[in-house]
């Protein structure tokens, strides 16, 4: 099927609610994406940070080839062997620096995991309150958008359900008024992504530790883009230095196979009572099968180590560039802050043949590369910016006629 009839196609029958390049990907190859005209593109976004292995990595394509000819449907009423794998891989891999997490509900996305995490947190401390931070992003159900503050995703879409308040990271008076006897819960990402790659300050994350203990509010961290390696260890919590209660997993758990996890501790896990939670598709052969194959390859080729040495080398470069104002974030979760129009600069690259995101902060360039890149796309990926950065103002760069959004956003 030719690119005009993928377009024909799309604009008459799907929802108008993507505003997508007029391109279409047909394969991928490590940090490389193919459409069907032949143009070759090196992928610093990992398709909203869902790549973390690479495109089409062998061993994970081959766990889903293995599977999908034994057995593709499993209800949750039997056990399957991809299933209980996946569980002792999750539990394997939080050991080392989450110990606490000992316990998995498996859903299908990242927003799913979010749900029940809130579903539990109010269940385990009778308690109807969440607090959420400004400028973050949780997802787009009702529930996962009632704690969501970036962007515009919220304001068609009301009543929002919930009794959710939200407090300014950094701010301790603030977030000690917060949480009072009827929070259940607070949820923040431990590195923000579409917020504009915000960081939490350490010493702020400590106290919320305190307040939590203190005061019997569960912790959780959406590590839906921060896991599994993406910030140099293997949770971003681990980078702020926190241990939540409830850690939420999606994107990319599954290479891109749709799975989410919710990961929490024996002593909430005793809450739940037979029949609260379920998913029918949650931990399904295929998706089970591609989780194990990607967390073994987070493992096994050490890419949270790679994330934190190819995000220093690419942090450095960055730095020099004089139309770089300030480098965010860690490991390869980075944003570099323009002295210009990401979105104009983030066009001009693709034109380029390089794929990078762009964040509420509009000078803000998002950069989230598969965890397998090394030294040559990460210098390509350089010396193509630095080519963009040249031009006096890359918004002013001729660019293909297409409806933009106001930021690439995270839908899980």
């Amino acid at each position: 099927m030719d690119l005009a009839e993928i377009l024909r196609i799309a604009a008459e029958n799907e929802l108008d609610t993507y505003a997508r390049r007029p391109v279409a990907l047909e394969r991928g190859e490590g940090a490389f994406v193919f459409d069907g005209a032949g143009g070759r593109y090196l992928d610093f976004f990992a398709q909203h940070a869902v790549a973390i292995a690479g495109h089409a990595p062998p061993s994970v394509v081959a766990a889903i080839r293995e599977q999908a000819g034994r057995l593709i449907a499993c209800t949750n009423a039997f056990h399957s062997p991809p299933r209980a794998e996946l569980l002792a891989e999750l539990r394997a891999f939080a050991e080392p620096t989450q110990p606490q997490l000992t316990r998995a509900f498996l859903c299908n996305s990242g927003a799913e995991a979010v749900e029940n995490a809130l579903k539990l947190a109010r269940k385990a401390t009778g308690r109807p309150g969440i607090v959420a931070v400004q400028r973050s992003f949780h997802g787009r159900t009702l529930a996962a958008l009632s704690v969501t503050s970036a962007g515009p995703y919220r304001s068609q879409h009301g009543p929002l359900p919930g009794d959710v308040s939200f407090v300014e990271v950094g701010e301790l008076a603030e977030l000690d008024a917060a949480l009072t006897q009827e929070t259940a819960a607070v949820i923040l990402e431990p590195i923000q992504g579409v917020g504009g790659v915000r960081v939490p300050n350490v010493a702020w994350c400590a106290r919320l530790a305190e307040l939590c203990a203190e005061r019997g509010v569960v912790l959780i961290a959406d590590e839906i883009q921060t896991g599994l390696g993406r910030t140099g260890r293997p949770f971003g919590a681990d980078t702020i230095g926190l241990a939540p209660q409830i850690v939420t997993l999606g994107k990319g758990l599954g290479s891109g196979v749709a799975i989410g996890a919710l990961l929490t501790t024996d002593a909430l896990a005793a809450t739940v009572k037979l029949g609260e939670y379920g998913s029918t598709f949650g931990g399904n052969p295929i998706a089970s099968a591609a989780a194990v194959a990607t967390l073994r390859l987070v493992r096994e080729q050490d890419l949270a180590g790679n994330a934190a040495r190819m995000g220093e080398r690419l942090t450095a470069a960055l730095i020099r560039m004089p139309a770089v104002a300030e480098v965010k974030g860690a490991g390869l979760m980075l944003g570099a802050v323009l002295d210009r129009s990401a979105k104009g600069v983030g066009h001009a690259l693709f034109d380029a043949g390089i794929i990078a995101g762009t964040c509420a902060d509009p000078h803000m360039l998002r950069i989230l590369p598969p965890l397998t890149v090394g030294e040559p796309e990460v210098d390509a990926f350089v010396d193509a910016l630095t080519g963009v950065l040249h031009v006096a103002d890359a918004s002013t760069v001729a660019m293909p006629a297409i409806r933009l959004p106001p930021s690439d956003d995270d839908a899980r």
